[in-house]
């Protein structure tokens, strides 16, 4: 009997150590722990949305008298559209728009078009002593004996030579084609002048605009200053092609990131967007086209197994700024308080799109995970407005532009897309959990 008792009270025993073990368990899985997220815009931002070159498409590259090129580009309100081409019979001489470039909007966001000839003007890169028109063709130019700034040849130049107006010279037509896409033609009309003239290959360029201000105003050369950049090339032999690189390398990416949606949920699916599906309403559109989260986040701290919503700006902005020259991207931390079980995903906008945003693929992360979770995040588009070219379009929020409506499913962006080829998302985006 007595045996039987102890027996007894040892599987009593185990039972009881079985259930604390058991309630020690729930206990940890239950336990609020701390993991710092950190997201950060590491960009390396270009100044120039779209760049290229041009030249006459027949037996000769050069636009003779009577001919005339064209080429097409996207812009947005209070965009430029600026262009080179050399006065073909000159030493240094090059056709150009005065800085910032070519008018493309009115003030009240109504594309210009027809004749802009009346912005371009005629240049002397002064690198050259000027001859009379003509005769540089068969006598070589002579260099000066020092390089002067570049000015405008304005009726005559320095050796007392005339010339005909820029503008019987070169005409200059703008088209709207719709969709913030212009067509620029560049017609050699001086034929009929005092100075016919070829006009040699030429190079053009459209600077981004971020807070109202163009990044680069000064894209091809600055007046009263010295040449600069394969300007030399283009003014004296009619080669585009050392400009042209330049400006090719100038050409890229450059975007802020909005404020930055976080949450921390369990036991559900990513509650940010379903891919393959529309815009569910609860403010993820707002988020997509204006970068604001502020009704996402007010949806989801009230959405079923949301444990925690913070929305992060940058100290001092309300975006995170990419690296711009020597200057490093913005980024932004915030301490989670998590579970084990819990999951995290964020949200934020590539803030000059129509509607795309940066989000965590899938069901989002672990939130007990440690280190660099940037493969985890994808582009999206949220289909609830028309795309355009990516910082130059009419239409987008963030360039004082009204988005068009559309409406279809949410997809990842491809890479390229119809528009620009993107750095690798790690290259944008980087979120780091510690």
């Amino acid at each position: 009997m007595k045996r039987k008792s102890l027996g007894m009270l040892s599987i009593l025993g185990i039972t009881l150590l079985l259930a604390a073990c058991s309630k020690n368990e729930d206990e940890m899985d239950n336990m609020i722990t701390s993991n710092n997220i950190t997201v950060e815009n590491v960009l390396d931002s270009k100044p120039l949305v779209e760049s290229g070159t041009f030249k006459n498409t027949g037996a000769s590259p050069l636009i003779m008298p009577g001919e005339s090129v064209s080429f097409q580009f996207s812009a947005g309100k209070g965009q430029a559209i600026s262009f080179a081409t050399m006065y073909g019979w000159s030493n240094d001489l090059f056709f150009a728009p005065e800085n910032p470039g070519i008018n493309l909007y009115k003030a009240d966001g109504t594309p210009i078009e027809g004749d802009v000839s009346a912005q371009i003007k005629l240049w002397d890169n002064g690198t050259r002593i000027n001859q009379h028109p003509g005769e540089s063709v068969t006598h070589p130019g002579v260099a000066e004996s020092s390089t002067r700034n570049i000015n405008e040849v304005n009726g005559s130049d320095d050796q007392g030579n005339t010339y005909a107006p820029a503008k019987d010279l070169l005409n200059a037509t703008l088209h709207y084609d719709g969709n913030s896409l212009f067509t620029l033609t560049i017609k050699n009309t001086s034929g009929n002048t005092i100075n016919p003239t070829p006009f040699s290959p030429g190079v053009w360029a459209i600077s981004y605009i971020a807070g109202g201000n163009l990044l680069n105003s000064k894209i091809l050369f600055e007046s009263g200053k010295p040449t600069a950049n394969g300007l030399t090339n283009l003014s004296e032999m009619g080669d585009n092609s050392l400009i042209g690189n330049y400006v090719k390398e100038q050409t890229g990416i450059f975007t802020p990131l909005s404020p930055v949606l976080v949450v921390v949920y369990n036991g559900i699916e990513n509650p940010i967007y379903t891919l393959g599906q529309k815009d569910a309403g609860k403010g993820l559109k707002k988020l997509a086209q204006m970068g604001n989260a502020s009704d996402l986040a007010d949806y989801l701290k009230t959405a079923k197994g949301v444990k925690n919503v913070y929305v992060l700006s940058a100290e001092g902005s309300t975006v995170l700024l990419p690296k711009i020259g020597n200057q490093e991207g913005s980024k932004v931390s915030q301490k989670l308080d998590v579970s084990k079980g819990d999951r995290i995903a964020i949200a934020t906008m590539y803030g000059l799109s129509n509607d795309w945003f940066f989000a965590s693929k899938g069901n989002g992360v672990d939130a007990m995970l440690k280190g660099d979770i940037s493969n985890t995040i994808s582009l999206f588009d949220n289909g609830t407005a028309v795309n355009q070219f990516p910082g130059a379009s009419i239409t987008q929020f963030n360039l004082a532009g009204t988005p068009i409506a559309e409406d279809k499913n949410i997809e990842e962006v491809p890479n390229p897309n119809a528009f620009t080829t993107l750095p690798s998302i790690s290259n944008i985006i980087k979120i780091t959990l510690q």
